[in-house]
């Protein structure tokens, strides 16, 4: 026990804790790109403070799962997040939600860090964001803001271990290099774990991983209207067992985490991000500017699995240096509102957008020597090269304003205009094994242009009904750009066919109330979204190419609710739920040489009902030194939903309990935490085709950190 009390004052150091709250916490966001109440703004939006990303316990972004009202995340296998958000789902690597970190927009799935790590905040804007957002905003945004330096000296180090050879390493330091004038950040994370399914083609763990991330500030306030940050945002992700997929789901539920793939390799993925903004506060307007550069090279070492089995059929090759498989996209965004401190009725954002994109891709599908049993053709141990160069070109300009008619009423409207234009040019090769190279060309050298645009208008309505009780409604017009589809070995898939862009119309009402002096916060919106020129997709194989068809129209309506509360003096109590119905009115997709009617199918990814609640007690357990204990819990649930167009691949509505214990103190805090205690057996993904991947077992561990 003396022991036990000396940890205690040892990590406890000196000084005295906060006391504990009393009223919940008033949060401003830029969820409209300029600071503003989250309670007063007429979109549905929720903010996890940095404290709730902390008690969330939240390390990757597709881990805010109904932690956000009627959104889910998850991995396919290969760490890219796809991520729905009211039946609004990604479908190819251009996003339904766009996701944003400092500012920047994460451009395609291939770029963005889902790391996260020293987080101020994160905002989730849910249904269509075109006005200020643009494309590929459909869904809605995920808006991550990291911490950033100023006058004052603070830093953390955090340490995690747990089962499954979890180990997780966080560190960050903001300090003043010369005071009022130049800041300097540091934030880095180290991340492994071994994984979580066992190969039995050679009894090893597989999906093993690791990772190494960085996040570098460098702020100059050049007079106090003016300043300069510099960021610099990287990661390095190494995966020994990339796409953990398992044929079947009676396979994949009958022997969980357990498959058989006798090609394995190592994914390197490389991701490094740079921008620098300029911002200017003025009497008459605000201004700023974003500039950045994102690129991300990912290959395999060895060829990958592409039938996810024990067979020689096929493999994936993409290792052909430097100059393939690795986008690099430049962005630039200026942006004008009016200022903070303004007292006038009319208030205004206004701004431009223009992005550059380059993608040269190449890839072989190699056919073994049991081909036949994929293909059923005799032909074996060939390779068929698919090279593709796509560049991208895209321009915006868009306006937002609010007019407050009197102390009640506000009226907000906006338009944006986006303009794009791709370019591909698209060339197949076949290679027998032995030969030094291709021997002819099954695609002959080809190239396509498609340019696209659209207007996204937003009007709204807001009523100040009280003090503290906000009520709004809104049209928004979303749009998801178009494109060109890929090469494929199947000669009944054409290369480059354009398809059009995806539209919405989505109609929203809502309420923001606040009761008890702000210890009770709850938020209602009801939405209904009609989608048409919906954009389906459909896999190629064996090439595991994703094919893009507009082939229906999709409706989706539901309702939503926030709750927050501190009903007594140390509790905390947070209630989100979403329930959406998203249906396709019409649906006709090409199968088996023919047509299927898939009318009055289910969007995938699409929970019918997302719900997390989450309880939080803290007390204090000594008071000198200042120490308290923190005890929480979490239940998530998720309803039905599907994974194929035909709903083939349904996964029953399922449960999912998290857990947190600790002490904590002034400077340091020591958690024990669980998450799926009830060890939920659950598809997390699965592709059209039957390979099936579950969401994570049972884990637990320990987590110190001491700030200063």
């Amino acid at each position: 026990m003396k022991f036990f009390y000396s940890l205690l004052c040892v990590v406890s150091c000196s000084g005295a804790l906060a006391q504990t709250v009393d009223s919940l916490e008033v949060i401003v966001v830029t969820a409209q790109k300029k600071e503003e109440l989250l309670q007063k703004i007429p979109v549905s939006v929720s903010a996890i403070t940095a404290k709730k990303v902390l008690d969330y316990r939240l390390w990757n972004t597709r881990e805010i799962t109904a932690v956000v009202p009627n959104l889910y995340s998850a991995d396919p296998g290969d760490n890219r997040n796809v991520t729905s958000i009211r039946g609004i789902t990604t479908t190819s690597y251009d996003p339904a939600v766009a996701t944003y970190i400092d500012g920047v927009n994460q451009f395609g799935l291939d770029t963005y860090i889902a790391q996260l790590s020293d987080i101020e905040r994160i905002e989730v804007l849910r249904g269509p964001q075109g006005t200020l957002y643009g494309r590929n905003a459909m869904g809605g945004v995920i808006n991550i803001i990291t911490k950033q330096p100023g006058n004052t000296i603070n830093g953390f180090a955090e340490g995690n271990i747990g089962n499954h050879g979890q180990q997780r390493y966080a560190v960050g330091l903001r300090a003043p290099v010369v005071k009022n004038k130049l800041y300097i950040g540091v934030a880095g994370v180290y991340d492994q774990r071994d994984g979580f399914y066992h190969n039995v083609f050679n009894n090893t763990d597989f999906d093993r991983q690791h990772s190494l991330s960085g996040n570098y500030y460098l702020k100059y306030i050049v007079n106090p209207r003016w300043h300069i940050t510099f960021n610099l945002k990287h990661i390095a992700n190494r995966n020994n067992g990339t796409f953990p997929l398992v044929n079947g789901v009676e396979d994949a539920f009958a022997k969980p985490f357990e498959l058989n793939q006798n090609a394995v390799t190592e994914m390197i993925d490389n991701t490094f991000n740079t921008s620098l903004s300029v911002n200017h506060t003025g009497h008459a307007f605000n201004f700023s500017s974003q500039t950045s550069w994102q690129s991300n090279h990912r290959y395999y070492t060895n060829p990958i699995d592409g039938d996810f089995s024990p067979i020689d059929g096929v493999t994936i090759i993409n290792n052909y240096g430097d100059d393939w498989n690795k986008v690099k996209v430049f962005t630039q965004e200026f942006k004008f509102t009016s200022p903070t401190t303004s007292t006038s009725p009319f208030k205004w954002t206004a701004g431009s957008y223009l992005f550059v994109l380059d993608n040269p891709v190449k890839q072989a599908t190699h056919f073994g020597e049991d081909a036949e049993l994929i293909t059923n053709s005799p032909e074996k141990n060939y390779s068929l090269i698919g090279t593709t160069t796509a560049k991208g070109f895209g321009l915006a300009v868009y306006g937002e304003a609010g007019y407050a008619i009197n102390k009640q009423w506000e009226v907000i409207a906006g338009i944006r205009y986006d303009y794009e234009r791709k370019k591909q040019q698209v060339l197949g090769e076949y290679q027998p094994d032995g030969s030094p190279g291709p021997i002819f060309e099954y695609q002959p050298d080809t190239s396509a242009k498609a340019s696209f645009n659209a207007f996204s208008p937003k009007v709204g309505l807001l009523f100040h009904a009280a003090a503290n009780n906000d009520l709004y409604a809104t049209y928004s017009r979303g749009y998801r750009a178009g494109g060109l589809t890929p090469l494929a070995s199947d000669p009944s898939v054409p290369p480059l066919y354009a398809f059009k862009p995806e539209y919405s119309n989505n109609i929203e009402v809502g309420s923001k109330n606040t009761f008890f002096n702000n210890r009770l916060r709850v938020n209602v919106a009801l939405f209904y979204a009609t989608i048409t020129d919906a954009q389906v997709p459909t896999l190629v194989l064996p090439d595991a190419i994703t094919i893009t068809r507009n082939a229906g129209k999709l409706e989706s309506k539901g309702a939503e609710i926030e709750l927050a509360a501190l009903p007594v003096r140390g509790l905390e109590i947070n209630y989100q739920a979403g329930f959406t119905n998203a249906e396709y009115k019409t649906l006709k997709v090409s199968q088996n040489g023919g047509e299927a009617d898939l009318s009055g199918k289910k969007q995938l990814f699409t929970p019918d009902m997302t719900s997390m609640l989450a309880l939080q007690y803290q007390f204090d357990l000594l008071r000198k030194p200042a120490i308290q204990l923190v005890a929480r819990g979490e239940w998530q649930y998720l309803g039905e939903q599907y994974f194929d167009l035909a709903n083939n691949i349904r996964q029953s509505p399922y449960n999912v309990l998290n857990s947190r214990v600790g002490i904590v103190t002034k400077y340091a805090e020591l958690y024990f935490w669980g998450r799926n205690w009830n060890d939920s057996k659950y598809i997390s993904y699965a592709y059209d085709f039957g390979a099936v991947h579950l969401g994570n077992p049972k884990t637990w561990g320990f987590t110190l950190r001491v700030k200063w």
